[in-house]
């Protein structure tokens, strides 16, 4: 089965969908489209097919999407999509609210389509190798995000642009209602907040600690996870796990010594994978592995966390 496939919106991020449903022999690339002429052009060129402006002209010809255009716009061309049957990969955030995520949550389930969000680090290697080492009794995650400033996204927080990707790994590995919030944060070079802070407590007694900054002066992607006998830290850059287990033997009396067992993921494709997975999950008719559901529950926490720290509160 091919599956007819188009990409709305081919900026950055976009141009790399596109690139990687061209190479899949389960993937046929109709069409590019950007209100940007010139770039939809080029990349049409470049992987031979066709290119518009406007997305309602492909939405007879293609059987899914990956919306990669702003956030602003995602609730109407999903929606347009939906209606018609059409499957959906949404960008990150789903949506600009949460009532919007509810309503292409609802549209997917009426019309039998696929809607799958790009929380692309769910299929970073780390952390699926994570998921085989959890245990039922995760106690404490820190995770640290920072990345230099740069103007692309700063129509958003730093919430909805970066901290939303650990909110929704944290979400979807502690598995508990999330009880209280408590965050902090500054606008610092843009008219959004650039750093922000939150603390996030679970009914099961599971706390998360979650930083992200856009205005640092290196990158750093790392989460540490803290469960009965075991410390685990997640490197997203290096696709590296670190498990430290606590061992048989003692280092000094009463003292146990320390296991250290590695993972590294090598060169995995994460946007390559993740793609896979929402064609796998048309063709074969499973949830994906990031449903509309859980990029819902991403945008709630995270617009839980925005309203505690306003824009205007600049240093």
């Amino acid at each position: 089965m091919t599956i007819r496939c188009a990409v709305i919106g081919v900026g950055y991020l976009g141009k790399f969908h596109a690139q990687k449903y061209a190479a899949l022999d389960s993937a046929e690339l109709v069409a590019v489209i950007d209100p940007n002429v010139e770039a939809a052009t080029a990349l049409a060129d470049e992987l031979g097919c066709q290119h518009y402006t406007t997305h309602d002209t492909i939405l007879d010809q293609v059987d899914a999407v990956s919306i990669v255009a702003p956030t602003t716009l995602h609730h109407q061309i999903a929606s347009d999509c939906l209606r018609r049957g059409i499957h959906v990969l949404l960008e990150k955030p789903i949506t600009t609210t949460v009532a919007e995520a509810e309503e292409l949550v609802a549209l997917a389930k009426k019309h039998s389509a696929v809607l799958q969000v790009g929380h692309l680090e769910r299929f970073n290697p780390a952390i699926m190798a994570l998921g085989e080492r959890l245990s039922d009794q995760v106690r404490f995650i820190e995770a640290h995000r920072l990345a230099p400033f740069k103007p692309r996204a700063t129509d958003v927080s730093v919430m909805l642009d970066l901290m939303i990707h650990d909110i929704d790994i944290i979400l979807n590995l502690v598995k508990s209602e999330v009880t209280d919030i408590r965050a902090s944060g500054a606008s610092v070079l843009s008219d959004s907040v650039d750093i922000a802070n939150a603390r996030l407590e679970f009914a099961n007694g599971c706390v998360a600690n979650v930083t992200a900054s856009r205005i640092s002066q290196k990158s750093e992607r790392k989460m540490r996870i803290f469960q009965q006998n075991h410390y685990l830290t997640v490197d997203f850059q290096e696709k590296a796990l670190d498990v430290y287990s606590r061992g048989d033997e003692e280092m000094f009396p009463g003292v146990p010594d320390i296991a250290h067992d590695q993972f590294s993921g090598g060169e995995s494709d994460a946007l390559l994978l993740e793609i896979k997975d929402f064609l796998g999950a048309i063709t074969h008719g499973h949830a994906p592995v990031v449903t509309g559901e859980d990029g819902k529950r991403a945008l709630e926490t995270a617009i839980r966390i925005s309203a505690l720290v306003p824009d205007t509160q600049s240093l």
